[in-house]
């Protein structure tokens, strides 16, 4: 019910674009984060859009690097991340919830997931 894409390899400095596509849910009862995985870590938080109002919401780590959209006619979630880092190499997961939270236990569906690597 959810598809991610758009990962990839660049040099510290560059950007990406990470897409999420929902099927089978309605876009409006669901808030969509972005979760992310690295090697060895927890996985952690990283941004989500509230589904009936499209309030934004990022970690501390990405605030001013990183932007949540969507589009709502393509039911695709995207994040859009600049000036990346190293430390920002994980695998990246979007996911569905009712209601907003941080933690991957207030999810109920996730994607596959989608390898992003910063090269320093």
């Amino acid at each position: 019910q959810l598809q991610a894409s758009g990962g990839g390899s660049v040099q510290a400095g560059g950007s990406l674009r990470l897409s999420c596509v929902t099927t089978g849910l309605t876009f409006s009862d669901y808030d969509i984060g972005w979760f992310r995985q690295a090697p060895g870590k927890q996985r952690e938080w990283v941004s989500a859009i509230r589904g009936r109002d499209g309030s934004k919401y990022y970690a501390d780590s990405v605030k001013g690097r990183f932007t949540i959209t969507r589009d709502i006619a393509k039911y695709t979630v995207y994040l859009q991340m600049n000036t990346l880092k190293p430390d920002d190499t994980a695998v990246y997961y979007c996911a569905a919830a009712r209601f907003t939270g941080r933690s991957k236990n207030d999810y109920d569906y996730w994607g596959q997931g989608t390898l992003v690597t910063v090269s320093s």
